[in-house]
């Protein structure tokens, strides 16, 4: 299995939501080809994203319980593909106890029993959380076995970028994303004041769900940090001016648009390595254009699909 594979970003916070959201009498709700959904699938997707977004606790249950419908109807359709072009998919367990790290070391839990300890008191499965790693990790794998040879990289052109920046402070930024695609570019000033309009009403984590087709959707469209090397202009000329827990306005990048949110800022002194700075490039912009991919590649697959909701 490809050891680049791995681009995934997750963080849980602590929330402990009503048990009795969604009615437990397990029901067929959707057949996606051979394989079903049912209310008990919802019902466990529900307190997962509760887990992952807290915040999700100040909008409607109801509004909650159909994008945990959403989320998971989106995870199954990636499962079946995974199946479809692996035999007996799995990764690495090296690869799992990383990503379960990179989980529970970003809400301040230092082990693996803690961890599971934690999962438990929310009503989360801890072999559902594996399977949810595992499932798109392994998507991540399939998309760059698909699309790699298409990655183009103009590594030139990203070393001048470096070597043009002189400062001896590098400013980094913690942000969530929303992405989103727009058919009809009339209606983007419509869309945007949607959107903005739920965030300030509903929190950034529920209109990340709710908007946003990137991964980062279930995790309240959350990034790692990120140095503004690795942005481009437009993205750091639309960020410069704001202020912690602001966002811009749509931002055009491929396939669609970018709404950011500024959630941290800092500013660390540097001694620039061009070398290493250049592979951290690299590696981002190869991700950039990989998630790109991801989301043509899974809007393609999704229409020949036979999905029903009953």
């Amino acid at each position: 299995m490809n050891k680049k594979i791995i681009f995934v970003f997750f963080t849980l916070i602590l929330f402990i939501y009503d048990s009795n959201a969604i009615s437990l009498e397990n029901k067929i709700l959707v057949k996606i080809e051979n394989e079903i959904i049912t209310s008990l699938d919802i019902n466990n997707e529900f307190k997962y994203l509760i887990s992952l977004n807290p915040n999700l606790k100040k909008s409607k249950k109801k509004d909650v319980i159909k994008l945990a419908k959403r989320s998971i109807i989106q995870e199954k359709i990636k499962n079946i593909e995974i199946n479809k072009n692996f035999n007996n998919p799995k990764i690495p367990q090296e690869f799992l106890e990383q990503i379960l790290l990179n989980v529970y070391s970003r809400i301040g839990i230092n082990n693996l029993d803690d961890f599971k300890d934690y999962l438990n008191i929310n009503g989360v499965n801890f072999k559902d959380v594996k399977k949810k790693l595992e499932i798109e990790a392994l998507w991540n794998e399939l998309i760059l076995i698909k699309f790699s040879s298409k990655v183009k990289i103009d590594k030139k052109k990203l070393k001048k970028k470096i070597q043009n920046n002189n400062n001896k402070f590098l400013r980094s930024y913690l942000m969530s994303e929303i992405f989103f695609e727009l058919s009809n570019l009339k209606n983007l000033d419509k869309k945007f004041l949607e959107i903005s309009n739920t965030i300030k009403n509903e929190g950034y984590d529920y209109a990340a769900l709710k908007y946003s087709t990137s991964s980062t959707s279930n995790i309240g469209g959350k990034l790692d940090w990120i140095n503004q090397n690795s942005l481009n202009k437009n993205i750091r000329n639309e960020i410069k001016n704001l202020q912690i827990n602001e966002f811009t306005k749509p931002i055009v990048v491929p396939g669609g648009f970018l709404i950011l949110q500024i959630n941290d800022i800092r500013d660390t002194e540097i001694d620039i390595d061009i070398e290493e700075e250049l592979k951290k490039l690299i590696n981002f912009e190869k991700n950039n254009q990989l998630n790109q991919y991801s989301k043509i590649y899974f809007n393609k697959i999704k229409k020949n699909l036979d999905i029903n909701e009953l």
